[in-house]
């Protein structure tokens, strides 16, 4: 029961499914709680990795693959809240706009979008729908489906490792976008690979050798990329490079999955 009130802290966190009245008192709320929630990040992946699968799946039947990728990004995007897109879009701006610290750490606090920001998710959002909509024409619906939910649950586990790996910098009173815990005990990152194991057993059904270890490959280069990025701009992380570290991977994913599909 301990671990349901965990997951349920993360859902309500990182989705906008609601967690109200006495299902919230349940819940309850500590840091020790938000601490042990951090390993369900990829638990919240399978909610949303589910909506997309059965968004796709069902728009593929009546229309073709890039509507049905378009419908199925839209529908994660509004279940989430766009808010690993924010984060992606705040890092982009901070890093791109700040010569030092202190500079990138002020800019992503700021709630204005800049052009860094745009970029970042104009580039991102129209690689993923190319992508999702090559894996709908290449491998049809069920298997492309069942990929990208995957793909949603595992690039919910690289910020665990970036967690693990970096300190928390941002200032706590000050941050837009605080992470729902600043660490991540060696407990809640096996939670979180045990979530994930599901997933990349799925994987392993719906495609071939080269694209299960293109998957494995790419999605650990983007989580060695983003801690070293991290490490070397800001000696650590904050909430919304956590949302960037989920977009990069799961980019970095798709694009383990479409190697070959033409």
């Amino acid at each position: 029961m301990q671990a349901l009130r965990h997951f349920l802290l993360a859902l309500q966190f990182f989705t906008r499914i609601p967690v109200t009245g006495r299902l919230a008192d349940w819940v309850g709320y500590s840091p020790a709680l938000l601490r042990a929630s951090a390993g369900h990040f990829p638990g919240v992946g399978w909610v949303v990795g589910a909506v997309a699968a059965g968004v796709l799946w069902g728009a593929a039947q009546g229309w073709g693959a890039w509507v049905a990728a378009g419908l199925s990004t839209a529908a994660t995007v509004w279940l989430t809240g766009a808010f690993h897109e924010d984060g992606l879009a705040d890092t982009a701006d901070g890093l791109g706009g700040g010569a030092t610290k202190a500079r990138a750490l002020e800019i992503m606090k700021d709630s204005r979008i800049g052009s860094y920001g745009t970029v970042a998710l104009v580039l991102a959002l129209g690689l993923k729908l190319a992508l999702v909509a090559l894996l709908l024409q290449s491998r049809g619906a069920a298997p492309a489906a069942l990929a990208v939910g995957a793909a949603h649950v595992l690039s919910r586990l690289a910020p665990l490792f970036v967690m693990a790996r970096l300190p928390y910098v941002a200032d706590a009173a000050g941050a837009k976008s605080k992470p729902l815990a600043d660490a991540v005990s060696a407990r809640a990152l096996a939670v979180g690979v045990l979530w994930s194991i599901p997933a990349l057993a799925g994987v392993g059904i719906a495609v071939d050798a080269l694209n299960l270890a293109a998957f494995i490959g790419l999605w650990g280069a983007a989580v060695l990329f983003m801690t070293r990025l991290l490490r070397r701009r800001l000696q650590g992380f904050t909430g919304d490079t956590l949302g960037a570290t989920q977009q990069v991977s799961e980019l970095a994913l798709l694009l383990g999955l479409a190697w070959g599909a033409v």
